[in-house]
């Protein structure tokens, strides 16, 4: 990637002038952050130690911890940095790193939101076809496709993107590295930088909530024909949790990506910038784990092994 104008740094938003209010923020991130670490590395750790988790639906859960944690690590400990140490700078090539890791992440994420949600249909309207067509090498295929559709795509518009003339200034109006920011920095007019925003949100988030759209449609057509209350909880309480998260993605994602100059301002874009890139991670393992009784008992069988042997461990003086 080169730049004809050999732009070496960009300068990130500050979240505030004072001293007081960036420690403010640099505390707020950090206890974020660290939610966010303990609540993906417990959902991962849980359902990799436990036998009867090793199904499809936590198979699929397990990797969609992992672009949530690739999510917030790779905007989230700059930002802190930034408001600890007072400094604005972020280096071209570190730019274009966190553009594309940020990016990747989420277009994985999307696509594996889309696969959870083909779970939920097959185990649900299909049922005595579910070992069939979610086998274990299926689900492997299909989450290494969702992660390489993810890797190629964002690929080619991460380099497009950093390829493109900037001549006016090096100024990012947000806290992290984001396209549509950079893309205001570009020589090109609004028409084409409106136009590659449009094409990726269609390649990424559109398909893929079409693709939502249309397995819910046929699941909550079966649940309806559910002839007991209980079953028909069931079916709902294990979809809850993935509409819940493909709502707070989608909505925000979409808003921020795609709204409107006329409704745009400064404070407008970071606040969607920060439910749809700093939120979701740390709050979807919470989301899950709240309304999975399996997944809180594995949990609660895991934390309370960890708990004996520490103390069976001679201390060191034994």
């Amino acid at each position: 990637m080169s730049n004809s104008n050999s732009i070496t740094q960009f300068l990130l938003l500050a979240f505030a002038d004072t001293r007081e209010l960036q420690l403010l923020h640099f505390w707020l991130f950090l206890g974020i952050y660290l939610a966010a670490l303990l609540g993906n590395s417990l959902t991962i750790t849980t359902i990799a130690c436990d036998q009867h988790l090793h199904t499809p639906m936590y198979f699929f859960l397990l990797n969609l911890a992992l672009p949530d944690l690739g999510c917030i690590s790779t905007i989230v400990p700059k930002s802190t940095a930034n408001s600890l140490w007072e400094n604005r700078a972020i280096s071209f090539l570190g730019c274009a790193a966190q553009v594309f890791m940020f990016l990747f992440c989420i277009a994985a994420k999307y696509c594996l939101l889309t696969i959870m949600a083909y779970d939920h249909y097959v185990a649900i309207c299909k049922p005595l076809n579910y070992e069939t067509l979610l086998g274990s090498r299926a689900c492997v295929h299909m989450t290494a496709a969702a992660w390489a559709t993810g890797f190629l795509i964002v690929l080619l518009l991460t380099a497009k993107t950093f390829s493109l003339p900037l001549c006016k200034g090096n100024v990012l109006g947000q806290f992290f590295c984001e396209i549509p920011h950079i893309l205001k920095l570009s020589c090109l007019d609004t028409y084409l930088r409106e136009v590659w925003l449009l094409v990726f949100s269609l390649l990424i988030g559109f398909g893929c909530f079409v693709s939502i759209v249309v397995s819910y449609v046929q699941i909550f057509r079966a649940v309806l024909r559910i002839p007991s209350e209980q079953g028909r909880h069931k079916a709902f309480s294990t979809c809850l949790p993935h509409l819940t998260v493909v709502s707070l993605y989608v909505s925000t994602g979409m808003f921020s990506w795609l709204k409107l100059p006329s409704i745009s301002s400064p404070f407008l874009d970071l606040a969607m910038a920060i439910l749809y890139s700093v939120v979701p991670p740390a709050v979807n393992s919470l989301i899950y784990s709240m309304r999975n009784q399996e997944l809180k008992d594995a949990l609660r069988k895991l934390m309370t092994g960890w708990f004996s042997e520490a103390k069976n461990c001679p201390s060191p003086s034994a």
